[in-house]
């Protein structure tokens, strides 16, 4: 499910923002914090991604992403913020659930599936309901991993030739 790459120090609940690029830049540095990933390379990954269009899917949902070529593994985090903020999104509706993935540069084939996943995940009015209401970051994450929705692909890379293909069984 979810805990393949988001772990309880990845969620933030109540984050104060003063909008778009205020969020993006407090949870960059959240992320690269968290990882050792430095800062600068995390937040030109993400707004790089926003500037070629707005990652709102609706009902008060973004997810924010960028392909970055310095990491192995995806990383990802869930924000809730304190207050809505206009993230120009395809109904207009103000963004409070932000939920942030980075992925591997060489995995990309796993990328859209992964990506198509956690946004079915949060098109569930009863998730983002939930979430809203949660009142610690591991009630939060337990209501991601109790979903049946997404199961993340594992991904598989031939060390020799960098080839990256999903994994049996995944």
């Amino acid at each position: 499910m979810i805990s393949p790459i988001l772990s309880e120090e990845d969620v933030s609940l109540d984050l104060v923002t003063k909008g778009k690029q205020s969020a993006l830049s407090k949870i960059a540095v959240r992320i690269a914090r968290r990882t050792g990933l430095d800062e600068q390379m995390v937040l030109r990954g993400l707004f790089d991604r926003e500037r070629l269009g707005s990652t709102g899917i609706g009902h008060g949902v973004a997810i924010p992403h960028a392909l970055l070529g310095t990491i192995s593994s995806p990383v990802a985090s869930l924000t809730r913020l304190a207050q809505p903020i206009n993230f120009e999104g395809p109904d207009d509706d103000p963004v409070d659930l932000i939920y942030t993935v980075l992925w591997p540069r060489s995995a990309t084939s796993a990328f859209l599936p992964a990506l198509s996943q956690i946004c079915r995940l949060f098109r569930a009015s009863q998730v983002r309901e939930r979430i809203r209401q949660a009142r610690s970051s591991d009630e939060a994450l337990a209501i991601l991993e109790t979903e049946p929705l997404p199961k993340f692909p594992s991904i598989c890379i031939l060390p020799a030739s960098g080839l990256v293909f999903w994994c049996p069984g995944t």
